[in-house]
């Protein structure tokens, strides 16, 4: 097989045509990695490397498009590059050298959401892992990075109780607003128990 015409065709990506028939677009960088050229010879292995190259280098320039914008775990951005380039291998290859350059990291992906979602959500632990492992983090990866915010669930809920809750919580007679409160806290993600104790103490503190 012979490159019959090789041509600037946009920005830095040329197009490529073999014998007179098959067309690529190619990178730049591609086309000299392989020192293509008009009337250069390949093969079918060859042209497959060539292939792979260009379609490894697009996944990866589109990965790191898409961390411009903002963390990916490993299980996030694999399953958003195979919506586009359908191949699964490919886009494995490509999150694995994002993770030698430490441009994903699901340790400290996870540190930043567990900060997130503990001190300016305000969730409670079963929620902030919820919402964690949602994002492709594994379990044990999350409680790791939730372990050293454990006191401050607890300062969240009674925090929560008196600044965003205590207009629905004047009378401990009124079964029906405390109710709704305690159902709109367990939507945050804490613990039934811990929610009874913090509103019996917000009442008792209320009664003082």
């Amino acid at each position: 097989m012979k490159v019959t015409s090789l041509k600037l065709y946009k920005g830095s990506v040329f197009e490529a045509v073999i014998d007179d028939s098959r067309k690529f677009y190619l990178h730049a960088d591609i086309v000299a990695d392989f020192n293509l050229h008009e009337g250069s010879e390949t093969d079918s292995q060859q042209l497959k490397k060539i292939i792979c190259a260009s379609n490894f280098r697009r996944a990866y320039q589109r990965a790191l498009y898409l961390l411009d914008y903002r963390d990916y775990s490993e299980k996030e951005m694999t399953h958003k590059l195979v919506q586009t380039y359908k191949s699964e291998s490919l886009c494995s290859a490509v999150v694995e050298r994002l993770k030698e350059h430490r441009l994903i990291d699901d340790e400290r992906y996870a540190e930043r959401l567990a900060q997130k979602y503990a001190e300016s959500k305000k969730f409670g632990y079963r929620r902030a892992m919820d919402e964690i492992m949602r994002k492709g983090i594994d379990k044990f990866t999350a409680q790791d990075a939730l372990e050293k915010y454990t006191d401050i669930f607890s300062e969240n809920l009674s925090e929560l109780i008196e600044k965003k809750y205590s207009y629905f919580l004047t009378d401990s007679s009124d079964r029906k607003s405390v109710e709704k409160v305690k159902n709109s806290l367990v939507r945050y993600g804490y613990d039934f128990s811990d929610i009874n104790r913090a509103v019996k103490e917000y009442f008792e503190k209320l009664e003082e």
